[in-house]
């Protein structure tokens, strides 16, 4: 049991960690939201820049933060664990030589193919003058972005294994920024160039792409790596790397497949459907990454280090302990985005071009994306766990079954639904997809601790029941307020969410929730000394 809460104390202080550094990166991110809100609203602009960034960022997503990184991370401990340290070092150079390679080529046919590509996603966008010929032209100058942020990656992956943590996950928050300071001035400069202003945030995206590689070279260099400019396709380490990444790339992100074929449902809703799948999205994405990506960056070094001493014990305590931490914080955040919805969009966007049938558009579709919040970032726990023990296919199996249950329910129900069809199948698949995995880990492994998750889960719904009700009462007790000033409704937001909150914490502690009880212990013995 103390190995078990001294693991969990230890996962989730690389978590904490994480977590701050990804929370600055999200609310940077929901900034740069705001301003594509305030600026462009939902509608021509902002569908255009939404599917021309949807090509490099499914890409990124496959490449650069599902398969390259897990596939790197589970290949560079095993080196790191039991090779000389030049071997390791080597190995790294080689991938990023290798991809920067692969990835440029790649880029470059993208750009020479990015008006069918569009066409491929976004056919309808035909039917209105002009607006193909924007996404193309975003699509062509966001591209080359891929290259940056897969390299970006590989850095993060070398560093993650050697315990470094905050730098990698802060680098995003530098993306983000890139992205507001160069694309808000360039926005506001091209147009007196009869340029459209959507392209200077396009360009931003680039800018914001370099920066999150350059701001992690520095400590890179710390940990003793020395870049050697070579290229061996035959090295053992580069063709595990292939072999793991190459089932992968489908396996570890349905969900991207899944945006690609609701990117083009969405083309043929209202106009402004692509803008409020989006704007939600990127909204049910702050818990994601607070959360989910931040257990799971500080849990795939201790599982791909179980793997190479061959503890499957330790995989599985490990799983079990970062599940139950995933389970009591997202399980929370579904609630409270499910019922403050219409208030947060409120708040957040609804100024400029962004109209108060925007806000409510966008608060139906993260209501229902918040569903599936918790098998999202519970996948990103699952999915690594495969590839720790190099058992690609089951994600692979898994994501036929997520893209199949997502493309049936949309054609069931987009007539009636319209662009709300998208988000419920979103949250469905994801819903599907963590069910599979589990169910084919518990076989796998020879059974998990079943029990215990189930002991986690029923506090965590006593605790979050609590927790409905109190957010039902306030919001009713403050409507008036936070339909007022924007200072009033940021104000009364914040003190429903405090205190929602709070209560939640109080009774997870009061039932002894160990995974929380471990880091309070942690934090109060720090405190006292």
């Amino acid at each position: 049991m103390k190995k078990e809460a001294k693991q969990s104390s230890r996962i989730a202080k690389s978590a904490g960690t994480v977590s701050v550094a990804v929370m600055c990166s999200r609310v940077l991110g929901l900034v740069r939201e705001q301003i594509f809100a305030g600026m462009f609203g939902a509608g021509f602009a902002y569908d255009a820049f939404v599917v021309a960034f949807r090509i490099p960022n499914l890409l990124r997503d496959l490449f650069a933060e599902g398969a390259l990184s897990a596939a790197f991370i589970t290949v560079f401990t095993d080196y790191d664990t039991n090779r000389p340290k030049e071997e390791t070092w080597r190995l790294a150079s080689n991938v990023l030589v290798f991809f920067a390679v692969i990835l440029s080529l790649l880029t470059l046919l993208g750009i020479f193919f990015a008006d069918p590509l569009v066409n491929l996603l976004a056919s309808d966008f035909s039917e209105i003058a002009g607006k193909r010929e924007l996404t193309t032209l975003l699509t062509k100058i966001m591209l080359p972005f891929l290259i940056f942020i897969s390299m970006a990656a590989v850095v993060m992956g070398i560093l993650n294994s050697k315990g470094k943590f905050f730098v990698p996950a802060m680098a995003s928050a530098f993306f983000n920024l890139g992205s507001i300071v160069g694309g808000v001035s360039l926005a506001l400069i091209l147009p007196k160039f009869d340029l459209p202003a959507i392209m200077g945030m396009a360009i931003g995206t680039l800018l914001g792409g370099m920066l999150q590689l350059l701001i992690q070279i520095p400590t890179l260099k710390k940990c003793g790596f020395t870049f050697t400019p070579r290229l061996r396709l035959k090295d053992p380490g580069l063709k595990r790397i292939i072999t793991l990444m190459i089932p992968a790339v489908i396996g570890l992100s349905p969900t991207q497949i899944n945006i690609f074929i609701n990117t083009n449902f969405a083309s043929s809703c209202a106009e402004g459907s692509v803008s409020w799948l989006n704007y939600a999205f990127r909204l049910v994405q702050l818990p994601i990454g607070v959360f989910g990506v931040a257990l799971s960056i500080a849990a795939m070094p201790v599982l791909a280090r179980h793997a190479a001493q061959k503890d499957l014990k330790g995989m599985k305590e490990t799983m079990i302990s970062s599940l139950t931490m995933v389970f009591s914080l997202t399980i929370p955040a579904t609630i409270g985005l499910a019922l403050l919805a219409q208030p947060i969009i409120h708040i957040i966007f609804e100024r400029g071009a962004f109209t108060s049938f925007d806000t409510l558009a966008t608060a139906n579709t993260l209501t229902l994306y918040a569903i599936g919040l918790f098998a999202y970032s519970s996948n990103k726990i699952l999915v690594p766990v495969f590839y720790a023990l190099e058992d690609t296919k089951y994600p692979l199996i898994a994501s036929f079954l997520a893209v199949g249950t997502n493309i049936l329910i949309i054609t069931l129900t987009i007539d009636s639904l319209q662009h709300l069809a998208i988000a419920l199948s979103t949250s469905c698949s994801m819903i599907l997809n963590f069910l599979f995995l589990s169910s084919v880990l518990y076989i796998k492994t020879g059974g998990y601790s079943v029990k215990y998750l189930f002991k986690a889960l029923l506090k965590i719904g006593i605790a979050g029941g609590a927790m409905a009700g109190l957010l039902i009462w306030s919001r009713s007790f403050l409507a008036h307020q936070l339909n007022g000033g924007l200072l009033q409704a940021c104000i009364s937001l914040l003190i429903i969410i405090f205190t929602s909150a709070l209560l939640y914490g109080f009774l997870l502690q009061l039932m002894q929730l160990k995974e929380l009880t471990a880091v309070t212990k942690k934090i109060r013995d720090k405190f006292v000394r």
